[in-house]
């Protein structure tokens, strides 16, 4: 089964989920605004991706940040981060058990039409 990590009213993340609708595929809905993320998952995902992948460093939530927070200079600094901010996160995070993938582009859905 595919996981769906997002914010339900995230742009990219109605977009996947739609293409997952309209393609027949199962997955499980995660929204971490509403349900946070689990340090487990955050670090598994710093450790995959890394942060400059996982980190959205354009929205509003990173402006918000005081500089001390946005220079966060390890992994368990950006878990932490994470945690707090669920927002922070690029979205949508998508886990096929096989892969681990962030945004919903034209790689993202090549990978899942490859399911």
């Amino acid at each position: 089964m595919i996981d769906v990590y997002g914010i339900r009213n995230c742009d990219t993340v109605k977009k996947a989920r739609d293409w997952l609708d309209g393609k027949g595929i199962e997955y499980r809905f995660h929204d971490f605004k509403l349900e946070g993320i689990d340090a487990k998952t955050a670090a598994r995902w710093m450790k995959a991706l890394g942060r400059d992948t996982v980190i959205n460093r354009r929205g509003t939530t990173w402006r918000k940040l005081s500089p001390a927070q946005q220079a966060m200079d390890s992994d368990a600094a950006a878990v932490s981060l994470v945690m707090a901010q669920p927002s922070l996160v690029k979205r949508p995070v998508i886990d096929t058990g096989k892969t681990l993938t962030v945004g919903f582009g034209d790689e993202q859905r090549q990978a899942l039409d490859a399911l």
